[in-house]
C-alpha cells in the first residue's frame, strides 16, 4: 500500500515508551478512559505508576516541569476525539506505532503536522522564541518551556538540525 504524501512527512521522534519515560501529561493519560494494561508492558517498566496512571495533574512528573495542554473536556468540545480513542492523539499514536492503520490515520497525522511538522504553527513559534532570544540551541531548554512541553506531548524534541532548517528558509523570506 502507498503511503499518502502527509504520512510521508510524519516523522515522530520518539516512541511513546521514550515519551512516557521523558515524562508527558502531568502523568496523567492513563488514568482514565484507555487501560495501558492493552500496550506494551516495557513502555512502563522503571517508571513509578504515579508517571502515567496519576488521577491529579502533577507538574513535577513532566520533562519541563511545568502545566501544559488542554483537559479532556476541552479536547471534547473542540471535535478532536474520535470514538476508537477516545483520549486522543496520544492514543492513537500508540496504536500506530503499533501497527494499527485507522480511518482516523490521515486526520492525525495532519494535526501532527500542523504542530510540529516542518510547517507546524508550534515548532516554527518555538525556533522564532529561540532566534529572538539569541540563545545557542544547546541552552534553549529555558525558552518557552510550556510550548516545548506541548511539543514533547507530540513526540518533537527541539533540535539544531531542525533549527538550522528554520533559519535556512527565514533567510529566504
Amino acid at each position: 500500500m502507498k503511503k499518502t504524501e502527509s504520512e510521508l512527512c510524519f516523522k515522530p521522534m520518539l516512541s511513546p515508551q521514550e515519551m512516557l519515560q521523558r515524562g508527558v501529561f502531568g502523568g496523567t493519560y492513563f488514568s482514565e478512559l484507555v487501560d495501558h494494561t492493552e500496550f506494551p508492558i516495557e513502555w512502563f517498566q522503571g517508571l513509578d505508576k504515579s508517571c502515567y496512571l496519576s488521577n491529579k495533574y502533577q507538574v513535577q512528573v513532566n520533562y519541563f516541569r511545568i502545566k501544559s495542554g488542554l483537559s479532556q473536556q476541552e479536547w471534547e468540545s473542540r471535535g478532536w476525539i474520535h470514538k476508537d480513542d477516545p483520549r486522543g492523539w496520544f492514543e492513537w499514536y500508540c496504536k500506530y506505532y503499533l501497527g494499527r492503520r485507522h480511518e482516523d490515520d490521515d486526520r492525525q497525522i495532519k494535526r501532527w503536522l500542523a504542530f510540529c511538522g516542518p510547517k507546524g504553527r508550534w515548532r516554527n513559534r518555538i525556533y522564532a522564541k529561540i532566534y529572538e532570544a539569541n540563545c545557542d540551541i544547546h541552552f534553549s531548554r529555558e525558552i518557552s518551556p510550556r510550548i516545548q512541553q506541548s511539543l514533547l506531548h507530540w513526540s518533537y524534541i527541539v533540535n539544531e538540525k531542525d533549527y538550522t532548517s528554520w533559519l535556512e528558509v527565514k533567510a529566504q523570506n
